[in-house]
């Protein structure tokens, strides 16, 4: 019997010991932190080994093969001590790929993923496609290859995902954009980064397909330096191509072998030219599955976007209350105060991880009246913003930046928070942010 260690007792980690159990692995769950309550009951339940608080080597370094969670580093001790003995190290998606037959759809980026995997999921299901969606949103995948059985994933992919893959290849990939984040983990070489992006087409053939932003100069740059076998289908905004799809007086036209369908852009129910991209990639996708236009027209207008996604909370005495909690990135934070159409009062800070601003500037200057620094450390957010806007303070409460902004805030204006930054300094993550945020709101 073969031996499966799982590093990391989350949504990934317990998925991926219910499929290991199933596939008659001598399973053992080891995590560093503590285990929430309702995955140790699963694990209870199902009768797998598992610790937590530790990582007792004795039981780690006789594995056969080791499933660590995203969220850990390649440079932990327990890791380098595996790679030292060649064991092979791999992720939750690698795993559970070799475990299904359906056809993979796998999107990366470094912003945008999320929104175009819902959409995308979204219009596959509208079509009557057997299809789960997985990676960094919902069911992990592992646990979903092990109860369902469907003919479609739609996956979202991180950088981390794709860091432990070795075989795992989608017939058709997406890479939405590539901006610096968590360069942290990539030695502060924004190279390394975009090298763990294009992992996603490591394994695809001319067969397969890499839909990408065309207008994206990184991408664009990688493609040139970099032959890659999958068949390219770019999008744009700008550019005409024969084959791809780009936008031309409000319509998105898709080409593909010579056979083209237009679909307007006027009823989107996304607002923004970076979910005019979302949309073209999600229907690109739908067109290579042979999807009929109406259903892609009819799926992108009546979809519902993603929590923490430029969300509309409420709107108190004329001001709109806007949450982009997802915004943790400074490049996603470049969409939101690009979409902001009034003065705005901008909710903004958390854990840095090496951001640069300069890109804000023009629309700070244009529309941000007042900034809200909500993190433990907000220097840097004071060196590059304190003189282009009136008013700047301070807090490390949430209820308390709503408070100070509902004062601040005029009829017409907005209130949004974005902010560019991780959460992990005063919250659990970003949904917790984004929730924190609507309940202060609603408390108004």
């Amino acid at each position: 019997m073969k031996r499966l260690v799982i590093l990391g007792g989350g949504e990934s980690g317990v998925g991926t010991a219910l499929l290991g159990k199933q596939k008659n692995y001598e399973v053992f769950v080891s995590d560093y932190g503590e285990i929430k309550k309702k995955y140790k009951e699963v694990l209870l339940y199902n009768e797998i080994e598992w610790e937590e608080k530790q990582h007792s080597l004795d039981k780690i370094l006789n594995a056969d093969v080791v499933v660590k969670s995203p969220g850990i580093p390649d440079k932990v001790e327990v890791v380098k001590l595996l790679d030292s003995k060649g064991i092979s190290v791999i992720s939750e998606i690698e795993f559970a790929s070799q475990y299904t037959n359906a056809n993979i759809i796998g999107i990366t980026g470094s912003n945008g993923k999320t929104t175009t995997t819902m959409l995308t999921h979204h219009i596959l299901k509208e079509a009557g496609l057997s299809v789960g969606m997985a990676g960094n949103i919902g069911d992990s995948f592992a646990k979903q290859v092990a109860e369902n059985n469907v003919e479609h994933y739609v996956l979202e992919l991180s950088s981390f995902q794709l860091d432990g893959i070795v075989n795992f290849k989608p017939e058709i990939a997406v890479i939405t954009n590539i901006t610096p984040d968590h360069l942290d983990r990539y030695d502060y070489k924004f190279e390394n980064y975009i090298a763990s992006k294009f992992r996603i087409v490591m394994n695809q053939t001319k067969d397969d397909y890499l839909i990408y932003d065309a207008d994206d100069e990184v991408i664009e740059a990688y493609l040139k330096e970099h032959s890659i076998q999958s068949t390219l289908l770019p999008f744009s905004l700008t550019k005409k191509l024969d084959q791809g799809t780009y936008l031309e007086n409000k319509n998105i036209k898709i080409n593909i072998d010579n056979s083209q369908i237009i679909m307007p852009t006027a009823n989107l129910a996304l607002e923004g030219k970076h979910n005019i991209k979302n949309a073209m990639a999600a229907s690109t996708v739908a067109q290579l599955l042979r999807i009929r236009k109406n259903t892609i027209r009819e799926s992108l207008e009546n979809f519902q976007g993603a929590e923490h996604r430029l969300e509309q909370v409420l709107r108190i005495n004329k001001v709109q209350y806007i949450n982009d909690s997802k915004a943790t990135n400074v490049n996603a934070t470049y969409y939101a105060l690009e979409s902001m159409e009034a003065p705005t009062v901008w909710i903004v800070g958390g854990q840095d991880k090496g951001n640069n601003y300069e890109s804000l500037f023009p629309f700070v200057n244009k529309n941000v009246k007042a900034i809200i620094c909500l993190g433990v450390d907000n220097k840097k957010l004071f060196e590059n913003f304190g003189n282009m806007v009136d008013i700047i303070v301070e807090t490390q409460y949430m209820s308390e930046a709503v408070k100070i902004a509902y004062k601040i805030a005029e009829a017409g204006d907005n209130v949004l928070l974005s902010p560019a930054c991780a959460s992990f300094d005063l919250f659990e993550n970003y949904e917790d942010r984004g929730r924190q945020f609507k309940d202060a709101v609603r408390k108004l």
